[in-house]
């Protein structure tokens, strides 16, 4: 089970929406801060422009050929519209030469220019400097000056913070606005989530039909694998239902058997009786014992037509199938048959080696049990067209045609209804078989006698060496 603890979808997409809204935000409030500043120093600038043109046209040549100035109200009144603000100005007249003004305030090189703005520093305050300049004319020749005018930025500054102030407020009444309407939409698109979970909790165990409730597209994949576990389970239900039923049914007889012949091994009145029950008791326990193995055989079938595995591994048919005969050679000379193998040549097929080696563990058995004492079984592998063929044949009394496919059937007998067996021999062959796209035929023996069971697969090349 996994210790991942649950998360609220609603909070994380709100989450992401918060986190990349506020770095959007504090980007944007960045840009707009910066061109806050721009906006402000530009109408600034063009104040300290038309202060210092105001200057400039105010100086005049003397008589002694000397700069005056007289310097208008009006061009620092101009300056003066935010009263925590300080102005401070300086005319300058040929190079070196000191008309008026704060002589201390920070100038401009011009560099060829008739005007330039700077940021600077005077008496410990950050001031904004705008230079201009001009010449007076003496009617002969011109005489050059400069105007320099400069303020403190508290106004701008003032200014550029109210600008991002607002600008901060409508972006958080944005992101509570944008907050507010996922956390409403995510409310409202999962309530169908939470009408199939209240559908699918509100289900009988036993009802695993597919769930047809409305959903989201997004949603419809999922949907679509719970319902396909859903239809595996109920496969998976049926066998063991299945299963369970045949062997209370199957297991009936040889338990009811076993306890006859206990019963009757308590009240032998010789040791000869007690022996031959408890003999027809060991041989019912050997019969319950083999349908047990034959169901649980079935349901290990029906498990791995389920899970209907795409790339079985390649497996030596020649080699698996010499392999099992041998092993039966034994059981075969205790009931007086001839059990041979044929073929040589190696034979590959796609198929999981554990169950095609009960397939041929089942026609052998049948061979075996059927076939008689005296009887002669030859298990071959043999190739017609390159198609890898299995087959196991006998010369004993066989199935007559028209029962043959009767025999295919789970719990149906074909043959000698006396013989031991509980008919899924040939059934547990024929599953086996199609799980690996295998064919199964039942045909007559050597010279009309007995019966021949051959197994076709698909041609496979062999692993590379």
């Amino acid at each position: 089970m996994s210790s991942a603890k649950p998360y609220s979808l609603r909070r994380r997409l709100l989450g992401w929406l918060l986190i990349s809204t506020a770095v959007i935000g504090v980007i944007a409030l960045a840009d707009t801060y910066s061109e806050a500043v721009k906006t402000a120093n530009t109408v600034s600038d063009r104040v300290l422009a038309g202060s210092a043109l105001a200057i400039a046209e105010r100086v005049v040549v003397a008589e002694d050929g000397t700069l005056e100035v007289d310097i208008p109200y009006v061009a620092l009144e101009m300056l003066t519209s935010a009263a925590q603000d300080r102005v401070f100005y300086r005319v300058d007249g040929p190079p070196g030469h000191f008309i008026t003004g704060y002589q201390t305030l920070p100038s401009i090189d011009l560099k060829n220019r008739t005007s330039a703005y700077a940021d600077a520093k005077f008496r410990g305050e950050p001031i904004r400097i705008a230079v201009l300049e001009r010449s007076a004319s003496t009617g002969i020749n011109s005489v050059p000056f400069v105007v320099t005018v400069a303020e403190t930025t508290i106004a701008r500054r003032q200014l550029a913070q109210a600008i991002l102030l607002r600008s901060a407020l409508r972006l958080a009444f944005m992101i509570l606005g944008a907050a507010t309407i996922v956390w409403i939409a995510v409310t409202f698109s999962l309530r169908p989530l939470y009408k199939l979970g209240d559908a699918i909790s509100e289900r009988s165990p036993d009802d695993l039909h597919p769930i047809e409730q409305s959903v989201p597209s997004e949603v419809e994949g999922l949907v679509e694998t719970v319902n396909s576990f859903m239809v595996r389970l109920e496969s998976a239900l049926d066998a063991l239902r299945h299963f369970s039923g045949n062997a209370s049914h199957q297991l009936r007889t040889p338990l009811a058997i076993i306890r006859t012949q206990l019963a009757l091994s308590a009240r032998a009145a010789t040791l000869e009786e007690a022996q031959i029950a408890a003999r027809k008791g060991d041989e019912a326990v050997a019969h319950a014992e083999r349908i047990l193995k034959q169901l649980l055989l079935m349901a290990k079938i029906d498990a791995a037509g389920s899970r209907q595995r795409i790339a079985p591994p390649l497996l030596d048919l020649t080699a698996l199938a010499q392999e099992i005969t041998a092993d039966y050679v034994p059981k075969a000379g205790e009931a007086d048959v001839d059990l041979g193998f044929e073929g040589d040549e190696q034979m590959f097929i796609a198929a999981e080696p554990l169950l095609i080696g009960e397939l041929l563990r089942n026609l052998i058995e049948n061979a075996i049990v059927y076939g008689g004492r005296g009887a002669e079984v030859t298990v071959r592998v043999a190739s017609s067209d390159n198609t890898p063929c299995l087959e196991v044949e006998d010369n004993g009394p066989g199935i007559p045609p028209e029962k043959r496919q009767i025999a295919r059937q789970r719990f149906a007998r074909g043959g000698d209804i006396d013989a031991p067996g509980m008919g899924l021999g040939l059934p547990i062959v024929e599953e086996i078989a199609s799980l690996f796209a295998g064919k199964v035929n039942l045909s007559d023996g050597h010279d009309g006698r007995g019966l021949k069971v051959s197994v076709t697969f698909s041609p496979t090349r062999p692993l590379a060496t």
